[in-house]
């Protein structure tokens, strides 16, 4: 009974504990490289055909009348009882139609061995399938997407013991896929720090997991074990060669990084932090510094990197269309059902470039997005900001509006803008960061409405997008972001909405900073996006 009962608090710990990944690339030869990459396809194949079987089920239960009207009713009817009989029925109607990870489990069966994929390996690629169907059935999805030939999906076992297991070798983490035996490459300090983490833990495993469930007990609180859960191969080309990385994720927070000179990367202070994100930028105040700047952005090269990706893709639809004028219309449309594509080698040599240009690219916004978050969790620990609207400004324009020219207007919103600057990442990663360093996150309510109040008047007094640099009542001349960013500063905590009097106490102060904020724009010529701020 007590093994049984230790075994129980141990598991509820594991559900408990933070997680993090350690992410390294691995020792293998190129032979073992070439064989990883072969796995990785074969599982994109199975995948592609579990896809296949499961959108054919989806399509026919979407297209009985029953289901469709059932579907409605659940949306409109807010009683709980009759909402519970229709999602039973909505259940019933799944089952009928062969929509359940039951099915999607027992179908990958077959086809892994077909493709010669571990159980293990295809049991994960299911539970990435039926994921993808749940957003289907049950929230914004539309229909289950296909993977491309040359993507390379991930190999992953959820289980520590199957699929990748790991060992200690001669004090050094090995690890086994198959018959094929590798490590990992460290290069730094951190990923040192890491692995000699998990190898503390390997080597008194039962110790460690006892401390960490006396903890749980006693004080209520997860302790750092640095136990490996499980490991994940990563294929990636770059400039043209493949590698292998390894993810490795381990229970608990991730080791404090260090500079060269021995001294904490990153540091953490106390105070509040407003934050106005938009579709291409920021603007922030807090108590020791204001600023203003682009999203997802490392100098000035990015948006010559992001031009020339656009070039690309234009020659390559050039080249497309020329070498395949049977496959589109005369209003130059795709034509509909089968086709067969013919591709020059210009098209190809162009595609290896247009791919590698993107894998720069989001490699250079996620390094950006990182490290403008921790510089923001430098100025403070608590961070307020908007909810996230990314998604619903990404959508097409629904009704056909005619300008007074007669031209219709543009339908298409800020797709470009979210894709290359991703401010729904940004949002993600510095939530995860401050939350995990101890700070606080806070989404104000809806009727904040940080861009129309005006402190002066105290009023909420509508603004058109247009007007970038706004007039304040008493005269003051203030940049709109920037504004909205001071009022979100000014947040209360216990009434939820904007404290007036800190407005007035901290306006002076902090507009002085803005000020030189612009004057320090203006002067280096730092083209910041939708700002208002003219540059001689």
């Amino acid at each position: 009974m007590v093994n049984e009962e230790y075994k129980k608090l141990l598991k509820q710990f594991h559900k408990l504990s933070d997680r993090h990944i350690l992410v390294a690339e691995t020792d293998m030869s190129s032979c073992d490289v070439q064989k990883v990459v072969a796995l990785s396809d074969n599982m994109r194949k199975a995948g592609n055909e579990l896809i296949g079987l499961m959108r054919k089920n989806y399509e026919q239960l979407m297209r009985t009348k029953r289901y469709r009207k059932l579907l409605k009713l659940y949306g409109s009817i807010k009683d709980k009882k009759k909402r519970k009989l229709l999602a039973n029925q909505l259940n019933e109607m799944q089952k009928q139609y062969h929509v359940t990870w039951n099915f999607c489990r027992t179908s990958m069966i077959p086809i892994g061995k077909k493709y010669g994929i571990d159980a293990v390996f295809g049991l994960t690629k299911a539970e990435d399938v039926w994921r993808g169907m749940e957003k289907c059935l049950y929230g914004n999805g539309k229909i289950l997407h296909f993977s491309n030939y040359g993507e390379l999906p991930c190999i992953r076992a959820k289980q520590g013991n199957r699929g990748i297991p790991v060992s200690v070798k001669d004090h050094k983490l090995q690890f086994k896929l198959g018959k094929t035996v590798f490590g990992i490459q460290i290069k730094d300090r951190f990923q040192t720090d890491e692995v000699n983490a998990v190898l503390s833990y390997l080597s008194e495993s039962e110790l460690i997991d006892r401390k960490a469930v006396e903890t749980l007990v006693k004080d209520a609180c997860c302790i750092d074990t640095y136990r490996p859960c499980y490991a994940t191969l990563v294929p990636k080309r770059i400039r043209g060669n493949d590698r292998i990385y390894l993810h490795v994720t381990i229970e608990g927070k991730a080791k404090p990084k260090y500079d060269k000179y021995g001294n904490p990367r990153h540091k953490f202070r106390k105070g509040m932090i407003g934050a106005d994100i938009g579709t291409q930028t920021v603007a922030y105040t807090s108590d020791t510094e204001v600023g203003l700047k682009n999203l997802s952005e490392r100098g000035n090269n990015i948006q010559k990197t992001e031009r020339l990706e656009r070039l690309y893709y234009r020659a390559m639809d050039r080249s497309r269309r020329a070498t395949n004028p049977q496959n589109y219309v005369l209003d130059g449309t795709i034509k509909k059902g089968h086709k067969t594509w013919n591709y020059s080698n210009h098209y190809k040599k162009r595609k290896a470039k247009h791919t590698e240009l993107c894998r720069q690219n989001a490699i250079n916004r996620q390094l950006a997005i990182n490290e403008d978050a921790n510089h923001l969790r430098s100025l403070g620990d608590v961070f307020v900001t908007e909810p996230k609207n990314a998604s619903k400004l990404m959508k097409r324009a629904k009704e056909t509006t005619i300008n007074r020219k007669g031209k219709f207007h543009k339908k298409k919103r800020f797709g470009k803008s979210i894709k290359n600057r991703c401010p729904s990442g940004f949002q993600t990663t510095i939530e995860r960061k401050i939350k995990v360093s101890g700070g606080t996150y806070i989404e104000v309510p809806n009727h904040y409405r940080a861009s129309q109040y005006d402190h002066t008047a105290d009023a909420y007094i509508k603004k058109k997008l247009s007007d970038r640099m706004y007039h304040l009542m008493d005269g003051t001349i203030v940049q709109r972001d920037w504004y909205s960013s001071f009022l979100l500063y000014c947040y209360d905590d216990k009434t939820k909405d904007i404290n007036r009097s800190k407005c007035i106490t901290k306006f002076e102060e902090c507009y002085n900073k803005e000020k030189a904020l612009i004057k320090w724009i203006k002067t280096n010529k730092i083209k910041v996006f939708n700002s208002g701020i003219k540059i001689a």
